[in-house]
Parts: structure tokens; C-alpha cells; sequence
């Protein structure tokens, strides 16, 4: 039995060699540049969801912060101009017991809207809200005139068209609008201060206006505090009457004093 070898040239082998390990390593390569790219999309998508979840923490702090300041910054300063009115004297007892009574009611309204807020953050186990009273609407704003007009502040209020029902989140930015508007007027306004609030309904919108009284502004007397219209108040307001699709207005009239004014959809385009 005859066996044969065959024996190749070393110069033949390169070819044979090449043709196995190349596609190997353009393999193990492609699968490398592949891991990255994937890596690197989801890495991607990892920040795109980390930054995502920053902004709805931030926006939620600044809903928060609007909404301290609108029960803190407006119930609180009515009380303190309402003791600072007890404290420099009254004329009889029967007038400082229901100024210290006012007092005590603007508290316990406080405590029961920050009692609400924090239900809202830190819900209790049985998810119950029993003691918690609804935030305000323009059902309370009989209630909130007494209270500025007894501060020193005397409103008149016109109602126009057919009042109706309005969605909750409406209801409390209307209500928080004019708040922060007679606020204003009362901690920044002279003695005579007088001021007119108007709420309007519409077969579309909901129209509020808030004016008060004031030196003329062609006169040149007095000056406005830089607060009053781009404080953050207004400033929050804005931005919640945007979410609607309304606008907010605020600046100081010609003839004198201020106007705040507010219009909001009540349908959706």
C-alpha cells in the first residue's frame, strides 16, 4: 500500500490562514463595535429617563412652592395686618374680641390648607382626608371680601352672566387670582385704598378683573412697589392660568391704582 503526502508551499498557506481568521476577527470586531453602541444607547436612554424624573420632581416643588405661598403668603399677611390693627388699639372690647376672633379664624383656615397640602404629600395609610376641607373656589369669595373689607379694605364685587359649575382646578386658580390681587392691594395700598372685582362668565371663558384705587400714574405721585405686579405670586399665577390656556394681565392703570385681569377657557379648543 503506497501513501502519498502532499506538502504545500508555506506560501500557500497564507491565504487559507487569512481566510479563516480574518472573518473571525471582523466577527469578534463588529460584535464589539455593537456592544458599544448598544451600550451607549442605553446609557442614552438611562439620562434621557434620570433627567425626565429631575423635571417632574422640579415641577412638583414648584407647584408646591406656588401653593405654600399662596396660603401662607395670602392668609397669613391678613392676619397680621388684622393684629397689627387690634394691637394699636381698639375702641371698645366688643371691637378687639372679634378682631382677635378674625385672627383666629385666618389661622385655623391656614392650618386646615396646609393640613390639605400635606395630606397630598404624605397621604395617611387608610388613604382617609375626613378632616380636610377642600381648597376654595369663587363659592368662598363672599368669604374672603369680609375678611379684606374687616382688614380695611373695602371691595365691591359684580357677578356677570350665568354662574356654573367649574372644573376644580378653574374653580381654585380663579379663586387664588383675585386672592393674591386684593393681598396686594392691602399690604401695599394707602388707607383710602377702595377696590372693584368682577367675575364674568362667558359662553367660553371664564373673565375676572381686579382694580383698585391709587394715585394717578400721569400725575407722577406715589410709586407702585416693584413687587406688586412681577412678584412671585403673579408670577405662579401666570403660569397656572398658561396651563388652561388663559392669560393674566397685571399693571398699574393710567388714572391711577392697579388692575389685574384674567381671562380662562372653560372648553378645551
Amino acid at each position: 500500500m503506497v501513501s502519498a503526502t502532499i506538502a504545500l508551499p508555506v506560501w500557500a498557506l497564507v491565504p487559507i490562514a487569512a481566510a479563516v481568521v480574518v472573518p473571525v476577527v471582523l466577527a469578534l470586531r463588529l460584535r464589539r463595535t455593537l456592544a458599544h453602541r448598544d451600550g451607549q444607547r442605553a446609557w442614552q436612554v438611562e439620562r434621557e429617563l434620570a433627567g425626565a424624573a429631575d423635571d417632574a420632581v422640579r415641577t412638583e416643588r414648584e407647584r408646591i412652592a406656588r401653593e405654600l405661598h399662596d396660603i401662607i403668603g395670602h392668609t397669613v399677611s391678613v392676619m397680621v395686618v388684622q393684629a397689627g390693627s387690634a394691637r394699636s388699639g381698639a375702641t371698645d372690647d366688643g371691637e378687639l374680641t372679634a378682631a382677635l376672633r378674625a385672627v383666629e379664624d385666618s389661622g385655623r383656615e391656614a392650618m386646615t390648607e396646609l393640613r390639605h397640602m400635606l395630606a397630598l404629600l404624605a397621604p395617611a395609610p387608610d388613604g382617609t382626608d375626613a378632616e380636610l376641607a377642600p381648597q376654595p373656589g369663587l363659592s368662598r369669595l363672599s368669604t374672603l371680601i369680609d375678611r379684606m373689607a374687616f382688614a380695611g379694605l373695602p371691595v365691591d364685587v359684580t357677578i356677570g352672566g350665568e354662574p356654573r359649575p367649574l372644573p376644580p382646578g378653574i374653580d381654585v386658580t380663579a379663586y387664588r387670582v383675585v386672592q393674591e390681587a386684593l393681598t396686594n392691594a392691602l399690604k401695599h395700598a394707602a388707607p383710602d385704598t377702595r377696590a372693584e372685582v368682577e367675575v364674568r362668565y362667558t359662553e367660553r371663558n371664564l373673565r375676572l378683573e381686579v382694580l383698585t384705587t391709587g394715585p394717578s400714574l400721569l400725575a407722577g405721585t406715589g410709586r407702585a412697589p416693584a413687587s406688586a405686579g412681577d412678584g412671585r405670586g403673579l408670577t405662579g399665577l401666570r403660569e397656572r392660568v398658561r396651563v388652561y390656556g388663559g392669560d393674566l394681565y397685571a399693571g398699574r392703570r393710567l388714572g391711577g391704582g392697579y388692575r389685574v385681569r384674567t381671562r380662562i377657557p372653560l372648553e378645551r379648543p
